[in-house]
């Protein structure tokens, strides 16, 4: 019975922790786009600058995994009194370390296609286009863990697909002033191409979890979340070295239409806001699955679009209203799916009243 309780206290944990890491997600990738768009459109223009900043917020860790270290070594002398050795900030093995640094290059590569898609592309339209990664999330998803599919989920995917498809076709009149159709086509292009990225290497972080020798906890996932966005960061640097951002920083600061404070402002909250956005895919990945992780980003898009059309006075065509239905449609489909398979599992594991 004791057994029993906590085990409900453990579920009803993790469920209030999936629903912090999905609100902390929701944040991040609708805030993101956002406030890296503020950027371009007042005058920036460092593109390497803009990838930098999607990961380079992974300072801000240090906050919660102090925390969860004072907490471990705080238990620890409870329990082990007699134990010289010293609690770690950090716990993470090599082999982890290894491969998530790894990861983190690819995260890297994701950021800068990504930024230069948002270089030419209205939020509303890259945000839609971004959305589509739930298709590839749940291809990949399929072949690394084996995601279960049902008629529900291949709908989703074929609705976001079909939404991505009709923005394409809508490329022309979708241009911001100034812009040329070469720009936008390559900003549609790289959106793309980070999308399927994207959608890579959140099934890959899941596969990674399920085959870890190391036990999986949620100061772990920080841990992870820390060492992704490092070296995310780190190939953000090379290129804005590369690319001599680093001098341009200030001279761009001077000129920028808001003004130099918020400026830097600007590119401070950007940082924080795409960190909120890993941490959130990272927990929600530990709490649920990859596909759930990739199912809040696409929740996301009618939010983002909403604001952009508010705060940026974007346009919203018919056309991109279409896509827009399209990608609500593909998304209610999947949690109706979702949640007709939760009361067929509930119901065949309900035992049967045998009556005499």
């Amino acid at each position: 019975m004791v057994e029993g309780v906590e085990a409900q206290k453990e579920r009803i944990m993790k469920r209030i922790l999936l629903l912090v890491n999905c609100i902390i997600q929701v944040i991040g990738t609708c805030g993101g786009p956002l406030v890296i768009r503020l950027y371009f459109l007042h005058g920036g223009k460092r593109v390497w600058l803009s990838c930098f900043l999607q990961t380079a917020g992974f300072p801000i860790l240090l906050i919660p995994l102090t925390i969860f270290y004072i907490i471990r070594r705080r238990n620890r002398e409870l329990i082990l009194s007699n134990d010289t050795s010293k609690a770690k900030i950090f716990t993470m093995k090599l082999p982890l370390f290894l491969i998530f640094s790894v990861i983190g290059v690819l995260q890297g590569l994701d950021s800068i296609l990504y930024a230069n898609g948002l270089a030419w592309l209205p939020v509303s339209t890259s945000v839609l286009i971004i959305s589509t990664q739930l298709a590839f999330t749940a291809v990949f998803a399929f072949v690394l863990v084996r995601q279960k599919f049902t008629p529900y989920s291949v709908n989703a995917v074929i609705m976001l697909i079909l939404g991505a498809v009709i923005l394409a076709l809508n490329g022309s009149g979708d241009r911001t002033a100034g812009e040329t159709q070469k720009q936008y086509v390559k900003g549609f292009v790289m959106t793309v191409a980070a999308a399927i990225l994207f959608g890579f290497v959140l099934p890959l972080v899941e596969l990674v979890y399920k085959k870890a020798k190391q036990p999986i906890t949620y100061s772990l996932v920080l841990e992870i979340q820390f060492v992704v966005s490092l070296f995310g960061t780190l190939f953000g640097i090379v290129g804005m070295l590369i690319s001599h951002d680093f001098k341009a920083i200030p001279k761009e600061a001077k000129h920028f239409k808001l003004g130099e404070t918020i400026y830097y402002v600007v590119l401070v909250v950007n940082a924080i806001l795409w960190q909120l956005s890993g941490l959130g895919a990272m927990g929600v990945i530990f709490c649920a699955s990859s596909l759930m992780s990739g199912i809040m980003v696409a929740m996301s898009t009618p939010i983002t679009e909403v604001l952009a059309v508010i705060f940026y006075k974007e346009k919203f065509q018919a056309v991109k209203g279409i896509s827009l239905a399209l990608s609500l449609w593909g998304f209610v489909s999947y949690f109706y799916g979702e949640f007709q398979e939760t009361r067929k599992i509930k119901k065949d594991s309900t035992p049967q009243t045998i009556r005499t």
